[in-house]
């Protein structure tokens, strides 16, 4: 995609680590949380995505810097568990965008960052697992870079209800991050995106 054809949004949902193969030390006890959150996210997706607010996929570097996003999908797709279930709710659409992340936050030495700022972008809705690491490292870079955070508790997860819970006051408390459920964010309609055309 060109840059000329980047989305111009205010608002832009980024989903983090959704599309997952669940095969790390954890994983169970995620699992659960994590289907749950795919669907509340998938919801609100499809909600953003009527009002023209445009999805970023920040997903992990599975493949050691060859990771093909595609074939990533259609591989978690038809796996069975919370990764078949997390991609075939969350399935990638056209016009989605992807990034491929090396380390836990989305903006570590990823494009991300200039990214949303060719998309003119002030307010990122997080979603994804997990709550307390990826979400919560994504947020803090979020919040030094000086964008507006929503973080919708329903569309995130992590191993416990415990780390959850804390991960999401800290966000509230310290990063300023709305938290309320991703229904107030649909009601809300967030200001969406138009394309730039070329001259």
């Amino acid at each position: 995609m060109k840059t000329e054809d980047l989305p111009h949004s205010r608002s832009v949902l980024l989903l983090i680590d959704f599309i997952n193969p669940m095969d790390f030390p954890g994983a169970r006890d995620l699992a659960a949380g994590a289907v749950e959150a795919a669907r509340a996210a998938s919801a609100l997706k499809a909600a953003l995505r009527k009002a023209g607010v445009p999805a970023i996929y920040a997903n992990d570097n599975y493949g050691g810097w060859q990771s093909d996003f595609q074939s990533l999908v259609e591989r978690c797709a038809r796996s069975t568990g919370a990764s078949g279930e997390m991609a075939r709710l969350l399935r990638p659409q056209r016009g989605d965008l992807t990034i491929l992340k090396p380390r836990h936050s989305a903006f570590l030495g990823s494009p991300l960052d200039l990214l949303l700022s060719r998309m003119k972008a002030e307010d990122i809705i997080i979603a994804g697992v997990a709550t307390d690491i990826c979400v919560q490292l994504t947020a803090m870079d979020g919040f030094l870079r000086g964008y507006s955070l929503r973080v919708p508790a329903d569309c995130t997860a992590a191993e416990s209800d415990t780390y959850k819970k804390q991960s999401i006051r800290y966000m509230a408390r310290v990063l300023k991050c709305e938290v309320s459920p991703s229904t107030f964010i649909q009601a809300g309609a967030p200001q969406g995106s138009h394309h730039r055309r070329s001259p």
